[in-house]
């Protein structure tokens, strides 16, 4: 019999708070490093969320489901795996109570367990249903008129705009909390400058953003010896391999090259060619006789590669000796084993096609350099390449990153934190879809004279909206970002109070509490936890936000306070057709007071990425009912590749 393990609410609250543990060392400004050693005597020193997660040797089932909820929500959004644990076991811990205190009928559960555990599936369910319908729409009434919206053509118009100032800021925070606080200033101009050199010449929108997101395993090189502030851009891309043959002296001239995906081999125009080299006089004759044909065979295809002028080769493949050595004698450049991120990342940069058939060489097989050479990076020689005329084909100016640490590992976070900076970028400015019934909720009254703006629910009793309408649109606006340090925590939880408030309780039957006052109650303990170690701080910053929403202001003003070098600009008024203008208010329009500690920014749309992604990982956790363990390990190959038999041996193991 194999062993059963029943799962209660007080089992899954205590296994991810296990995890809050662990993460509560390294949440927030005041945070620090966690120290991890390996059984090979090797040390990581990490604040990321993500590797002291992923570090962790977790034996129980549960804690991994609830780690890899984790990272897959960092691959998406770059950010927010401590917010994520602290959220859910804040979340749990409020269902645990609510569902504790629910009268049950005893007839219809086995147990007074059973019973709670059918009223926490309830609520996750609930919440869940809240978040998908009702949270977008919310946040852009409620929450996101009180930030600041930059627009990618803004950041990209200029170096030192003010839009560039708000994403150098907001890049800042987020590498202090990942990375420290002693070069998060370089690192975030740095990944400004690698931005502004890949921005689309026709100012496609996001075009930029999620090229670097698809391609930045081959943009960067990581080298492992020397300080964070040797990181750099160079010109061009670098290709983390060397050359097979000795590399061309070009003389200032541009450079032909081709991708070939395959193997450099004889051209056999059928199979009669080689039965009739090999059907002559003795074996050994007839093996001769092939090496010969096979030599002047490649020989031609190197003639025919010099008459189209192509100088370098790279392949995906390791090529044989005779084809190395017959480009040696050509004078022809080799680079084989090349990756295919990078084989990939080439031909969108030069616009050339790789091919397979080397006998079919087109034009459009062709790409043009600026130059192609080594370089030393470290203790390794790569090859560097530019392109011509990069900017009339693809439309961007490639630059490769160069991230320097002083450790291997150091150096692997340094280039992960760019990565995921990359990945937060996007997220904030990629459009997120909504409801079409949104200009149906929100009427906006603004009022120019005066610079206030009313934000009027017609349908504010709805605690679950109505089905959704086909028809989509962007609610949340691109680029919303608000201080960070709580401020974005207190302005939902002041919405969600007041939705609760005008929601009756006939709209939830079966339990007791709106979904939206519990979201609004473990919202704060993000907050309680960035200030816990100064408690007076925490009610300080709630009052003055919510002074903030009385006197219809932006907290955002008291960053451009603390900013001695933003320009300021003048805007007729906060809200303009829906869209919050950017720009910096005069000192003598400053409110009188300010933070006492400048957190930096952070992304709104994030934020609603991380609440949907808790929410929903809330409502597998309390899905889970019983672990069964097995002794077999469990069998990843597809029911199309196997056979019955085995597939219904497979069924009784």
């Amino acid at each position: 019999m194999l062993p059963l393990e029943h799962l209660h609410l007080k089992h899954v609250l205590q296994t991810v708070g296990v995890l809050e543990a662990v993460i509560l060392r390294s949440f927030g400004p005041e945070g620090g490093q966690v120290l991890f050693t390996r059984d090979t005597g090797q040390a990581m020193l990490s604040r990321s969320g993500t590797h002291i997660l992923r570090a962790l040797h977790l034996e129980h089932p549960l804690a991994r489901m609830v780690v890899e909820c984790v990272w897959k929500h960092s691959t998406v959004t770059g950010d927010g795996s401590k917010t994520f644990i602290l959220l859910l076991a804040s979340l749990l811990r409020k269902i645990h109570t609510t569902a504790s205190r629910e009268p049950h009928v005893s007839h219809s559960y086995n147990s007074l367990e059973a019973a709670e555990a059918a009223t926490a599936r309830h609520l996750a369910d609930k919440l869940l249903a809240f978040a998908l319908k009702e949270l977008d729409d919310l946040i852009a009434m409620e929450v996101a008129p009180h930030g600041r919206c930059v627009s990618w053509e803004d950041f990209t118009a200029e170096m030192h705009s003010p839009a560039n100032h708000y994403v150098q800021k907001l890049l800042a925070s987020f590498f202090h909390m990942r990375l420290g606080y002693v070069h998060c200033a370089f690192i975030s101009e740095l990944t400004c400058e690698l931005l502004n050199h890949w921005k689309c010449i026709d100012n496609l929108p996001y075009f930029a953003l999620q090229f670097l997101k698809d391609n930045f395993p081959a943009i960067h090189t990581p080298v492992s010896g020397f300080p964070i502030t040797s990181s750099r851009l160079i010109e061009g891309q670098v290709i983390h391999r060397d050359f097979a043959t000795p590399y061309p002296q070009t003389d200032h001239q541009p450079i032909k090259a081709v991708v070939f995906t395959g193997y450099l081999q004889p051209r056999l125009l059928n199979t009669g060619d080689v039965l009739e080299v090999g059907c002559g006089g003795t074996e050994e004759r007839s093996i001769l006789d092939f090496s010969a044909w096979t030599e002047r065979s490649l020989q031609c295809l190197i003639a025919n590669l010099q008459s189209l002028g192509v100088s370098v080769l790279l392949s995906a493949v390791k090529q044989s000796a005779a084809v190395l050595a017959l480009a040696t004698q050509a004078e022809m450049c080799f680079v084989d084993c090349v990756s295919e991120d990078e084989l990939s990342l080439f031909a969108q940069l030069s616009g050339a096609t790789p091919i397979s058939d080397c006998w079919r060489i087109e034009p459009e097989h062709i790409a043009e350099l600026t130059f192609c050479r080594p370089i030393l990076l470290g203790p390794h020689r790569y090859v560097h390449v530019a392109f011509h005329n990069s900017e009339e084909r693809v439309k961007v100016k490639p630059y490769s990153l160069i991230i320097c640490g002083s450790g291997e590992g150091q150096t692997d976070q340094y280039a992960c934190a760019f990565q995921d900076a990359i990945r937060m970028l996007f997220t904030t400015w990629e459009p997120i879809p909504a409801t079409g019934t949104t200009a149906a909720k929100r009427t906006v009254q603004s009022d120019k004279r005066t610079s206030s703006y009313t934000h009027v629910l017609t349908d504010s009793s709805t605690c679950t909206s109505s089905n959704l309408n086909p028809l989509h649109k962007c609610v949340l606006q691109p680029g919303c970002i608000m201080p960070a340090g709580g401020t974005f925590e207190f302005l939902l939880h002041h919405a969600l109070l007041k939705l609760s408030h005008s929601c009756s309780a006939s709209n939830d039957t079966n339990i007791g509490v709106p979904v939206s006052r519990l979201l609004a109650s473990a919202l704060l303990s993000v907050p309680k936890q960035i200030y816990s170690h100064s408690p007076g701080q925490f009610l300080q910053t709630r009052t003055r936000v919510m002074s903030f929403i009385t006197n219809c202001s932006h907290p955002f003003d008291l960053v451009c306070n603390q900013e001695h070098n933003a320009s300021p600009i003048q805007s007729e008024g906060p809200l303009e057709d829906g869209i919050l203008n950017l720009h910096c208010c005069r000192k003598s329009d400053m409110p009188s007071k300010v933070f006492t500690q400048d957190l930096g920014l952070e992304s709104v749309s994030c934020k609603y990425e991380l609440l949907l992604a808790v929410l929903q990982c809330v409502t597998s956790l309390l899905r889970v009912d019983t672990i069964l363990r097995t002794h077999t390990a469990l069998h990843t190959q597809s029911l199309a590749d196997t056979s019955w038999e085995s597939t219904e041996d497979e069924a009784e193991n």
